[in-house]
């Protein structure tokens, strides 16, 4: 199995059990260094997608997934890799149990453009249902859409 940080909408334990049935929610952490934004607006979907770019002094709440190999094909045609829309990269996740090896989706785009409210409010509805810290919650629930 491979460890999945889920960031967007696929923080949702839900929402996740319909994509990854064989994959387990393993816990939660922070991508340290990172910052979520948005990008791909061009891309036809109802605004920008979320992505992660390096940031320094950025944080990320993430849910962390052991990813079934059964599993895998489907997320990734899930994100769009096939497409060439998103691209699995490796990163580290700061846990409890210490720093974890894992992997996400970074968008293959430029950083720029507004996501759509529906899909904000997404993002924020499963964080907040991942346990992300209420500050968290509401710094998300404030962006600009």
């Amino acid at each position: 199995m491979s460890l999945y940080a889920a960031y967007g909408s696929n923080l949702d334990a839900r929402l996740m059990t319909r994509r990854a049935p064989h994959s387990p929610l393993r816990g939660t952490g922070w991508l340290q260094g990172w910052r979520l934004t948005f990008g791909g607006e061009q891309l036809g979907w109802e605004g920008a997608l979320a992505t992660l770019v390096e940031d320094q002094g950025g944080q990320v709440f993430v849910g962390l997934y052991d990813i079934a190999p059964v599993d895998e094909e489907s997320m990734d045609r899930w994100e769009g890799v096939p497409m060439g829309v998103y691209r699995r990269m490796t990163i580290r996740a700061h846990t409890l149990e210490g720093d974890l090896a894992s992997w996400a989706y970074v968008l293959n785009d430029y950083e720029g453009g507004l996501p759509s409210a529906r899909y904000l409010g997404e993002i924020a509805d499963a964080a907040e249902s991942a346990g992300a810290p209420h500050d968290y919650v509401m710094e998300l629930r404030k962006r600009p859409c």
